[in-house]
């Protein structure tokens, strides 16, 4: 029924007349009539708001066809027409754009805890391959010539005479500990040419970009130099300060007595305590350091403060992702090392169980082989997990640098406007390039961040 004929009705109803029926869906009560204020917009007609086909046998009401139309007083406004899209989004809010790992806006915890693991998935050959090639592969070298050393070394003192075996096993320890900073080296060398690969790897998919290795390494050779020193330089400085507790904790213990006992007691806990305090704090507000050398490849006196800076007022969040994923990890690698370590035991027993008890040399030896077997499968498991694991720290890193500069500098609109001039065919700077000393642009605000 139209919107004339209620009205028709309604008269009928104020002369005396009979009394209406009960208005129906889509039409207006007695004595409210349409409102002439407020036409249709043209871009709506009325017939698209109809829905044929919901007849229904024996209803009280009528629900044929015309009882779906939009009721007339209710009729958008000539000045207050909202064009909604077919999606039904707002016109003023969109959500952020994604042409790659993660949407383009600060991201939420969530987000960062699971885009390090999805970072895996993107692009495996340059992450899996990265993790396997660089810290993988020296991890299983490092393993067998740490392993092989210390069998080489103590089989000598087992082997030796009496009157040589105290030089001998000298000489072990000395090797075994030349072996053991041998080994620091090259993981912290491999371990800085992952991270920037890695860090390279998210940057570039973030913007949607997937590289080819001969890409990465084009972008990120000229960084390993600074990368290498600043990895080196933050391990000096750790060395340094547990070499000075370890020094007061000695001098005290010198002294002799009560007195230097109880000092030295307290001197280590209470230096190991500050040592782990002061680890904590530094370590996360100069995390972001390789971030800043190669994402923005400025020189290292000026990538330090950077971190410093970025962090500030994000300490614990930043400590929080790291410390989570860090557990994730830890929590992988030993579910997976564990059979391997009740496997050790039980192929001791096996195939040496009177080595401890007996003196013949050979016994120990079998004890020895079959434990290194076993160990050293275990280790090089271990060794491709903790690779894996590497990247996905690595990973985190990266986006945690990329996320504070969408927070405190704007980047996000940066990216944006690189990602909407790459499609139209424009060529712009790199986004990820050290900002102006300007004042920092504002982020975008998205809902729920």
């Amino acid at each position: 029924m139209s919107g004339g004929e209620g009205s028709g009705a309604a008269s009928a109803g104020q002369a005396g007349g009979p009394v209406p029926e009960q208005p129906r869906y889509g039409e207006y009560a007695p004595g409210y009539p349409q409102q002439p204020g407020y036409p249709q917009q043209p871009g709506y007609p009325q017939q698209a708001y109809q829905q044929p086909g919901y007849q229904q046998p024996g209803a009280p009401y009528d629900y044929q066809q015309q009882a779906w139309q939009q009721q007339p007083g209710w009729q958008q406004q000539p000045g207050w027409q909202q064009p909604y899209a077919a999606n039904g989004a707002q016109p003023g809010w969109a959500p952020p754009p994604k042409p790659g790992l993660i949407p383009l806006r600060p991201l939420s915890f969530g987000n960062l805890l699971g885009a390090p693991f999805q970072a895996l998935r993107r692009n495996p050959k340059i992450t899996v391959g990265a993790a396997l090639l660089l810290q993988g592969v020296p991890s299983i070298v490092v393993t067998a010539l740490i392993g092989g050393g210390v069998y080489l070394f103590f089989s000598r003192v087992e082997n030796a005479d009496a009157a040589d075996r105290g030089t001998i096993a000298a000489g072990a320890i000395g090797g075994t500990i030349v072996l053991g900073v041998l080994a620091i080296v090259i993981s912290t060398v491999f371990s800085a040419l992952l991270q920037g690969i890695v860090v390279t790897e998210v940057s570039r998919e973030t913007l949607g970009e997937k590289l080819n290795f001969r890409a990465l390494w084009q972008r990120v050779r000229s960084r390993f130099g600074a990368l290498i020193g600043w990895t080196f330089l933050l391990s000096l400085g750790w060395l340094l300060a547990v070499a000075l507790v370890v020094g007061i904790v000695v001098a005290l213990a010198a002294l002799g007595g009560t007195a230097g006992v109880i000092g030295g007691v307290l001197a280590g806990l209470g230096g190991g305590f500050g040592l782990l305090v002061l680890y904590v704090w530094l370590n996360t507000k100069l995390s972001l350091v390789p971030s800043a050398l190669v994402i923005e490849r400025l020189p290292l006196r000026s990538a330090v403060p950077r971190s410093w800076r970025l962090t500030s007022g994000y300490f614990w969040r930043t400590f929080g992702l790291i410390v989570l994923i860090a557990i994730i990890i830890y929590a992988v690698t030993q579910v997976i090392s564990i059979p391997f370590a009740i496997i050790g035991g039980m192929l001791g027993g096996i195939f040496a169980p009177t080595s401890l008890s007996s003196a013949d040399p050979s016994s120990f030896n079998q004890l020895i082989v079959s434990q290194l077997g076993v160990n050293g499968l275990s280790a090089i498991v271990g060794a491709i997990v903790g690779a894996i694991g590497s990247v996905v720290q690595s990973a985190a890193i990266g986006l945690i640098y990329i996320d504070l500069r969408m927070r405190k500098e704007g980047l996000d609109l940066e990216l944006v406007r690189f990602v909407e001039a790459r499609q139209t065919g424009q060529e712009l700077p790199d986004p990820f390039a050290e900002p102006a000393p300007a004042a920092p642009a504002p982020s975008a605000t998205w809902p729920g961040i």
